[in-house]
């Protein structure tokens, strides 16, 4: 009868990586100010060990379950997929899983996973969501910490993660301004939407600063293409002169380029256009291909988890942060020969 194979230990990994073992353990739990080149160190020696932790005893040791609960509204998935995908690459360092629950927007189905996840021992929750306006907190007192990405949470002393779509609106309005655009139309969404409402005023203000204005006030309606080309009827029907357009989402942005182009205006020799969030569906699709703002959520979840993992391990970080948005600058505002500063 052959010998029993041997596992690995910890202590086994941190002979061959030549540190301590509590350095061994830090560094494959996540824990610890370490130098990301003695983690490195560590993990590399776990793997050529063929070492695992044991979850269970990670658990009875430290009295953490190293799972986090996950609840979105966002039933499509458009913002909540990235956040998740950007969330579990910061976890997953740490390793630590990630329950993902849909609320669908319904309350009582929200607070059952509320309960489900606590019975389970999570460590924490993230809570997501397709709106960026302010939620009503998913609980009081809850025995864990909470982060919220891309939607805000309206009692102030809770942790929110959420796009500085002002500061987007900004750097739309500064391509323009850089590419010697000077007569900016707004179209977007609904005036009831905080982020239309967000974005006409930070466009506006923005323009403000080089005593700038746009050639007309905002022009509200829906997130569709159907509202783009309605929108530039009106302003080529109202004879207003522009040669750019700022769009506050990229399918709004596509039903301009679209009436542009019936009407026979050429993007972007006479006219500039911009959009916002980035989604490649509209961006790619677009002739040309749209200029816009992306939002970064995944990289939004990045930040949102490690403010989770933070808080866990006692470094709560209350309040509202703005995660920076960035301008992808393609041929619907620069000609291919043109250099254009990014702001």
């Amino acid at each position: 009868m052959g010998k029993l194979e041997r596992h690995a230990t910890i202590a086994d990994v941190a002979a061959l990586a030549g540190v301590s073992v509590g350095t061994a353990s830090k560094a494959l739990n996540g824990r610890g100010s370490l130098r990301e080149e003695t983690r490195m160190r560590v993990r590399e020696a776990a793997r050529q060990l063929s070492f695992e932790a044991n979850a269970g005893a990670r658990s009875l040791h430290s009295g953490r379950t190293y799972t986090v609960g996950m609840i979105t509204t966002d039933t499509i998935g458009r913002f909540s997929i990235p956040v998740l995908m950007g969330a579990e690459d910061a976890l997953g360092a740490g390793e630590m899983s990630v329950f993902l629950c849909d609320g669908r927007d319904d309350p009582i189905r929200e607070q059952y996973y509320v309960k489900t996840l606590l019975s389970r021992r999570v460590d924490g929750m993230i809570v997501t969501g397709r709106r960026t306006e302010a939620r009503a907190p998913i609980g009081a007192n809850l025995p864990v910490p909470v982060v919220y990405a891309f939607i805000s949470s309206a009692d102030p002393g809770d942790c929110s993660v959420v796009p500085d779509e002002a500061g987007g609106a900004r750097k739309a309005v500064e391509h323009l301004l850089a590419v010697g655009r000077t007569r900016i139309a707004h179209i977007t969404g609904p005036e009831h939407h905080n982020s239309a409402r967000v974005r006409a005023a930070a466009a506006t203000e923005r323009l403000a600063e080089d005593g700038l204005s746009l050639v007309a006030p905002p022009l509200f309606g829906g997130w569709s293409e159907v509202w783009g080309r309605q929108a530039v009827g009106i302003l080529l029907a109202g004879r207003t002169e522009f040669d750019a357009v700022f769009c506050g989402s990229d399918q709004i942005a596509r039903g301009v380029c679209d009436a542009l182009r019936a009407a026979g205006r050429r993007v972007p020799q006479d006219v500039a256009l911009i959009g916002f969030d980035n989604w490649d569906v509209m961006t790619e699709a677009c002739q040309p291909p749209l200029t816009s703002i992306d939002l970064d959520l995944e990289g939004l979840g990045r930040s949102a988890a490690q403010m989770l993992l933070a808080a866990i391990n006692g470094s709560p970080s209350p309040g509202r942060h703005a995660h920076p948005c960035r301008l992808v600058v393609r041929e619907s505002t620069v000609r291919e020969s043109t250099t254009v500063p990014l702001p």
